[in-house]
């Protein structure tokens, strides 16, 4: 099939080896602009440019694909079909309906349930056992769309956003080229979302991060899995920003108040939350690299009693 593939991050990158891998001719990507990046504030390629520059494949970087002129030119192309996965633009009906068999989305969850920017994260964060991908048919909404085929992927006891996310991306490159076959077939069914089972994943900032001791170590503790590594749970310690990477729940309900370092042990920091204590396992404190407890606490004196937050 002629496929118009429209992606920027990494976790678009698989999906658009694998179209390359399985014969497809892929007669142009879209991808977000190019940003500058780091002190240096050098211009780096989006990691789907750098593998569609690689096959030699047409790149587009409209600011707006929602221009007639970008329209136009993509329709020059005469795909028969449009792959989206993790473009980052919202996408006209007059786009989706371009290809000859409209658009469908490679999403990072089993609709209906997480809509959204951040369906990976808010799995983990809301501690779902399973998580996985939906090919949708595109609609003029947000993730509303048609399912055409789905796939389950396990969320481990410690699964974080990255590496959820790492499994999510190939899942989906397999599941993509499978519903192309269906296409190619004409074997696509279609099943409508029950909207009333839908939530939105709100994109994450990184005010969401911060620990509130408030809550349950449970909930602290998926938090901090669901933020790892952007943008990162963390609290403060004697006024310096500490980032969390990983942590333990401890079910002992421990006296003192909340936030309160309640033990410290050679290899963890336990902390009193609203609900059991959190057993600080790697942290980072501002100014210094990530690292597990036990080395940390070689260099830095951490005592019972001293308040997080």
């Amino acid at each position: 099939m002629k496929v118009l593939f429209m992606g920027t991050p990494d976790f678009a990158v698989s999906t658009l080896d694998s179209i390359i891998k399985a014969g497809h001719e892929v007669v142009g990507v879209v991808t977000q602009p190019d940003k500058p990046k780091g002190r240096g504030k050098a211009v780096l390629y989006t990691p789907v440019k750098e593998k569609a520059l690689e096959h030699n494949i047409p790149v587009y970087q409209p600011v707006k694909v929602r221009e007639e002129s970008v329209i136009e030119e993509l329709r020059q192309l005469k795909p028969d079909i449009g792959v989206v996965a993790a473009f980052g633009q919202i996408l006209p009906q007059t786009l989706l309906d371009m290809p000859t068999h409209g658009c469908v989305c490679v999403h990072g969850s089993l609709l209906p349930k997480y809509r959204g920017a951040a369906p990976i994260q808010w799995a983990v964060i809301d501690g779902e056992a399973v998580s996985g991908i939906t090919i949708m048919q595109m609609d003029a909404g947000i993730d509303t769309g048609d399912m055409i085929s789905k796939v389950e992927v396990p969320i481990d006891k410690e699964e974080t956003y990255g590496s959820l996310h790492d499994k999510l991306a190939v899942a989906g490159a397999e599941l993509l080229v499978e519903t192309l076959e269906m296409f190619e077939k004409g074997t696509v069914t279609r099943e409508k979302q029950d909207d009333s089972k839908s939530n939105y994943a709100v994109r994450l900032t990184k005010e969401l991060g911060k620990i509130d001791f408030n809550k349950s170590a449970v909930e602290l503790e998926r938090l901090i899995r669901g933020l790892n590594p952007w943008p990162s749970a963390y609290t403060a310690l004697n006024g310096k920003t500490l980032k969390v990477w990983k942590a333990d729940v401890l079910e002992k309900q421990y006296g003192g108040e909340l936030g309160e370092i309640v033990d410290v042990t050679k290899d963890s920091i336990c902390v009193k939350t609203a609900d059991g204590a959190l057993a600080l396992k790697e942290i980072q404190l501002e100014g210094k690299k990530r690292m597990d407890v036990a080395s940390f606490l070689r260099g830095v004196t951490v005592e019972k009693g001293e308040k997080l937050g």
